[in-house]
């Protein structure tokens, strides 16, 4: 690791722990210290099928499953030319499919294998920390902006490879120049109820006016992504708030940290294409067309017309968002941690210090073909819009109408088994991530900074309540 880097780490482990020091001496109940719980124990509470769907869609559910979970081969299946991992399930997957990064990394296993042909591993890729995809800020010739991501392997000197001849980007350079950030996995569990709220939904309930004066007093805005195709402009959107009712020119995406994609058969696509390197129906042509590195010259992943009355007629893409459609969302915890008691203390902190003005408890979906995501209450705590989060957050990079410093509100359901907090996974204490909210003046501050101020005038206990609320999530 570069001196500098380290150096600045060394810095702000010395702040923050200052910092947490303060936090957990606040307040006048004595004996205490304000702590993460951390993951809460039992059993996952997700990963599960909604409940009640009917047999063919359960059928449907298990296949999508099956191919989210499964390890893609080189050859055979496609993988690469280049790849951050060669599964779904590998990189979403605590606490159960769907979820996020696990305990173990499954990168740092991946070039520990037997099969890991010429790759080496990146200084940031570690056992115990976040499955991770990178970017670069600008290109590495830093003349202009790049934002993309680049893979962390290649297949190069791999079974069934040969003759490919890649070489993996230079990251310590990259690192050196402060010109990397990082993505971890945003769990999908609920992603079918997600999908299913209606632009209405979410533009009438960032624009509520019964919350908009306590918005104003606390310096929250937001504003939705908004798909624009070719030169369209959606004026209603960005002037009235009023959602498009075209298609193909102004409806609101919802997926990815900067919610950047529309569906969740895009999200699939995309994923596939540029985390595993395979190409579909939706995304035709590799991101690496090397031809000495080409195995698979067509598309990869496509509909077989030819296995009509099995699943496999489905191409890859579709199982994958079969699957997050009907995955369940989680079951949050009425007693863990703290008892409920404690929980129910936090939910109220939760509303009164006003982090509820960005993780709107609930949003009902529309009409859906499957009943169980038909006109339902998602207990998601996010309002799926973008907000400026300011410069502790910033990543450097835009995605659709999401500038540097805006960030979709995560959906927290599930966050009480989750271990990687953040876009890049910096940290797995939640104090940390609630501290992180907060920087920035004037045109650039984050718009959490009152909220963050809420939160350090509380009494321990108050702090202690709010946290063990978001841990039962």
């Amino acid at each position: 690791m570069p001196f500098e880097l380290a150096r600045t780490i060394g810095y702000r482990a010395i702040w923050m722990s200052a910092l947490l020091l303060a936090l957990s001496t606040n307040g006048s109940t004595q004996g205490l210290t304000v702590h993460d719980p951390g993951v809460r124990g039992g059993n996952a509470g997700a990963g599960e099928a909604l409940p009640g769907i009917s047999g063919a869609y359960n059928n449907l559910f298990v296949a999508g499953l099956a191919k989210f979970s499964q390890e893609d081969q080189v050859v055979q299946d496609g993988l690469g030319p280049r790849m951050n991992l060669n599964s779904c399930g590998g990189c979403h997957a605590a606490p159960a499919a769907g979820g996020s990064s696990p305990k173990i990394n499954p990168q740092f296993a991946f070039v520990n294998s037997a099969d890991h042909g010429n790759n080496t591993l990146p200084s940031f890729i570690t056992r115990d920390g976040p499955t991770r995809e990178a970017r670069f800020k600008k290109t590495s010739l830093g003349n202009r902006t790049d934002g993309g991501v680049h893979n962390l392997f290649t297949i190069s000197g791999m079974k069934g490879a040969q003759g490919c001849v890649l070489q993996q980007p230079d990251f310590e350079a990259e690192l050196a120049r402060k010109n990397l950030i990082f993505r971890i996995p945003t769990p999908v569990f609920g992603a079918g109820l997600i999908e299913q709220i209606p632009d209405r939904v979410i533009v009438d309930n960032l624009n509520n006016p019964t919350v908009q004066p306590e918005k104003s007093r606390m310096r929250v805005g937001g504003r939705v992504n908004v798909v624009v195709s070719g030169n369209t402009r959606t004026e209603q959107i960005r002037t009235q708030g009023e959602p498009n009712r075209n298609g193909n020119d102004g409806t609101i995406a919802r997926f990815g940290w900067k919610a950047q994609n529309k569906s969740l058969l895009l999200f699939a696509a995309e994923a596939y294409n540029v985390e595993m390197g395979i190409s579909s129906e939706l995304f035709q042509t590799e991101r690496e067309e090397n031809p000495t590195c080409q195995f698979r010259p067509t598309p990869n992943d496509f509909t077989d017309p030819t296995k009509v009355g099995t699943f496999d007629l489905l191409s890859d893409i579709e199982k994958f968002a079969s699957f997050m459609r009907l995955l369940a969302p989680p079951q949050p915890s009425e007693s863990e941690p703290g008892g409920p008691q404690s929980i129910a203390n936090g939910r109220n902190i939760f509303k009164k210090t006003g982090c509820v003005l960005c993780h709107s408890e609930t949003l009902k979906t529309g009409n859906s073909v499957i009943p169980q995501l038909s006109n339902q209450t998602a207990h998601l705590f996010s309002d799926l819009a973008l907000h400026q989060m300011g410069p502790n957050l910033d990543d450097g990079i835009s995605q659709g109408e999401a500038k540097p410093n805006e960030f979709r509100t995560p959906p927290l359901w599930g966050l009480g088994q989750r271990l990687f907090f953040l876009h890049d996974g910096r940290t797995k204490d939640l104090l940390v991530a609630i501290q992180e909210h907060r920087g920035g003046k004037g045109p650039l501050a984050s718009e959490a900074n009152e909220v963050v101020k809420r939160f350090d005038r509380l009494s321990t206990k108050d702090k202690q309540d709010l946290l063990n609320f978001l841990r039962s999530l």
